[in-house]
């Protein structure tokens, strides 16, 4: 579980620096405060029961209580960030103060991005309401508040539509701890069956469950995985495309080419060289 807010707060703010492969140990819930986070470094996967996404630098991530999530790294960049925590006190009184509409709306996104501009003028605003609130003083509370109020319509004025993946279905702790043991463990040689015993279940009860609640078959998911870290060694590092496929679970050079070409039309090396 987060650290909650203290109760005699409203809202709290930090800046945090943590290394690139900092991830959530488990699925974790806030149980009475929101949650907005500006990354300013690094690339973060977020799990939540109904979907997943990738967030990068300049992008806003929101997360409302009573929502189960875990976020990870996917690249080796560190990882740092903003983070604001809001009292349900607090976002009760906005939702009177100010627009119900508003705040759902930003709350329920999860992940917002924008321009290259406008993340100029978010960090500015978390600038601000750090250098606020570690003053500490009598009346800094009521300018935090004011300053939020101002950061979540911009927030809502400004959000630029992304793409996420949202799953068929809820999906249920047993698979969401499978998901999240792939995406740590890809480069490894995982089977169905070990992952099925891990979550409890038999090898098809387990595959039909997972391809029901995601949309993907076992090894489209842990394929789907591998190809996306690669892309980022590829795209990030002088590696040969053999060291890529080992250090991202695929037997041999030959075979993840013939993998990725399929997935992407094109070799690893034309990837490399186009992007």
């Amino acid at each position: 579980m987060p650290l909650r807010i203290p109760k005699e707060s409203l809202i709290t703010i930090q800046k945090r620096s943590l290394p690139a492969d900092f991830a959530m140990p488990q699925m974790e819930v806030a149980e009475t405060h929101y949650s907005i986070g500006l990354i300013l470094t690094g690339d973060r996967r977020i799990i939540t029961p109904f979907g997943q996404f990738d967030a990068h630098a300049g992008d806003v991530t929101t997360m409302p209580p009573l929502v189960y999530h875990r976020t990870f790294s996917v690249s080796e960049t560190p990882y740092t960030n903003y983070l604001i925590k809001i009292s349900d006190k607090l976002a009760a009184r906005f939702q009177k103060e100010v627009n119900t509409a508003i705040w759902n709306s930003v709350f329920e996104q999860k992940l917002l991005s924008f321009s290259s501009e406008n993340q100029f003028h978010i960090e500015r605003m978390m600038q601000d309401m750090l250098s606020v609130y570690e003053k500490k003083e009598n009346y800094s509370e009521l300018i935090l508040t004011g300053l939020l109020y101002h950061l979540v319509v911009f927030l809502h004025d400004n959000t630029i539509e992304k793409s996420r993946q949202f799953f068929k279905e809820e999906l249920s702790k047993e698979i969401l701890d499978a998901m999240f043991y792939m995406e740590q463990n890809y480069a490894e040689e995982l089977r169905l069956p070990e992952i099925a015993a891990k979550a409890g279940f038999s090898e098809g009860y387990f595959s039909r469950l997972f391809s029901s609640q995601t949309g993907l078959s076992f090894t489209e998911y842990l394929t789907n995985i591998r190809i996306l870290r690669a892309k980022e060694l590829l795209l990030q590092t002088n590696k040969s495309v053999s060291e890529i496929a080992f250090e991202t679970g695929f037997s041999g050079g030959d075979y993840f080419s013939s993998v990725f070409s399929k997935k992407e039309g094109m070799t690893p090396s034309a990837f490399r060289k186009n992007k």
